[in-house]
């Protein structure tokens, strides 16, 4: 978790006792992490009273202590789902990949598909960011690396068009897992919206029957205006959960529980650096600790 676990752990190395300021800066500090006003003052509240109520006099005790209740909190609010894209042969698979220009939402799509190749699905990579030629050219040398089809079009096409021909492909048994690249040029808001609302329709139209997944790809260092992200997307195409990418830079983490609370948004994985490997399940436990600097 970087910085930000080194602050709480410097934090809670140079209290002695309990004490009412301790909780106070504490709700400051998570605060501070991007943890959301509201959810800190919360999970203060209960930490207090859990400290109480187990006579915990030391601050390492209420540290111990705030991460069970993270792991907790996490938990209750959907954290930690299981993915697996175990299903009958027959059935299509769709992801849909959406997020902001810089996410990594493109090596995030080939980092799926060699994690799904590895558990014998057959991947086909869908270049759908067509207003970035970059990205397109990106997602074929992924493919060529990796051995994965990958359906693309003309920089400036229709994405539609390509999810749509990927699907064609797919069905015709090219493969049977679609993972597909999209825009994400916030700046033009409007236009992107549509876009993601006609592609979401061709899915729905074109592969009907097939298991349908949007997540959302969100820088961890961004801090709350992930959150802000996460609500624009998800109120454009209804969201089925978050990949975060960039966990082993600055991120402070606070925000994955707010997008929990907030929005009802499972993080699904966690990417820690640039290689294929560096994807993983999200762990709530050891999200719980490492965000307090116990891990």
């Amino acid at each position: 978790m970087g910085s930000f676990a080194q602050r709480l752990k410097k934090f809670f190395g140079i209290q002695n006792v309990v004490s009412e300021s301790l909780f106070e800066e504490l709700t400051d500090l998570l605060v501070e992490g991007d943890f959301g006003a509201a959810g800190a003052y919360k999970t203060v509240d209960t930490l207090r009273t859990l400290c109480k109520k187990e006579k915990i006099t030391e601050a390492q005790g209420v540290r111990k202590g705030l991460a069970k209740l993270l792991e907790e909190l996490l938990l209750e609010l959907g954290q930690g789902t299981t993915v697996s894209l175990d299903m009958p042969a027959e059935t299509l698979q769709v992801i849909l990949l959406l997020g902001v220009n810089g996410v990594g939402k493109t090596t995030t799509a080939a980092k799926l598909a060699d994690r799904y190749r590895s558990q014998h699905k057959k991947p086909i990579l869908a270049a759908g960011d067509t207003f970035r030629a970059a990205a397109i050219d990106q997602l074929k040398i992924h493919g060529e690396r990796l051995g994965v089809r990958v359906v693309a079009h003309k920089h400036g096409g229709d994405p539609a068009a390509v999810i749509y021909d990927a699907i064609e492909a797919a069905r015709s048994g090219a493969g049977d897992l679609i993972i597909g690249d999209t825009a994400g040029r916030m700046h033009t808001k409007s236009a992107l919206v549509e876009e993601l609302k006609k592609i979401d329709r061709v899915v729905e139209s074109k592969a009907e029957g097939a298991r349908y997944i949007k997540w959302l790809v969100l820088d961890a260092t961004t801090g709350r205006n992930a959150l802000v992200q996460a609500a624009t997307f998800h109120h454009a195409v209804p969201l089925d959960g978050v990949i975060l990418t960039k966990y082993d830079s600055s991120a402070k983490g606070g925000v994955v529980f707010s997008l929990a609370e907030e929005l009802k948004l499972p993080v699904i994985f966690i990417c820690t650096g640039e290689k294929y490997p560096d994807i993983h399940p999200f762990d709530p436990h050891r999200y719980a600790l490492e965000f307090v600097g116990l891990a």
